[in-house]
């Protein structure tokens, strides 16, 4: 089903909530990246994974909902290979690339616990934790 209306603007009832909780340029993003790759592949579940890899790529997800990343580019090893059938775990949406002040700052505006002691890998996990906590609501 497509995303985007034939003015090119993102159909909100047709978004994940997360991306509808996003600003519009994450919504455009992944639409129009979603309705590219359903035009291409065929595919719903693929134009879907899609969708979210471009997204990652400018945006990374606190809490509910997805903000620009202070520069673009993989936001995890995952990411940076690529490929459906890759081994290496996905960091849903955390930049885990970014520096480890950048992650204490997100953990502290989504009041992580303990997360002053906590080291790089364990603050992504953390963030993750959250963001599934806040997705399950």
């Amino acid at each position: 089903m497509p995303k985007t209306t034939k003015g090119g603007k993102p159909k909100k009832s047709e978004l994940p909530s997360t991306v509808r909780r996003s600003n519009a340029k994450a919504q455009r993003t992944f639409a129009k990246a979603h309705d590219a790759a359903a035009e291409q592949y065929g595919s719903e579940q693929r134009a879907h994974r899609v969708g979210y890899a471009a997204l990652k790529h400018s945006f990374e997800k606190v809490g509910d909902h997805w903000e620009p990343k202070k520069q673009k580019g993989p936001s995890d090893k995952r990411a940076e290979r690529g490929g459906l059938h890759n081994p290496i775990p996905s960091a849903e949406g955390v930049d885990a690339n970014a520096s480890k002040k950048h992650l204490l700052d997100v953990a502290r505006r989504l009041d992580v616990h303990g997360r002053s002691t906590m080291n790089k890998s364990q603050l992504v996990d953390a963030i993750k934790k959250h963001n599934r906590r806040v997705r399950g609501r």
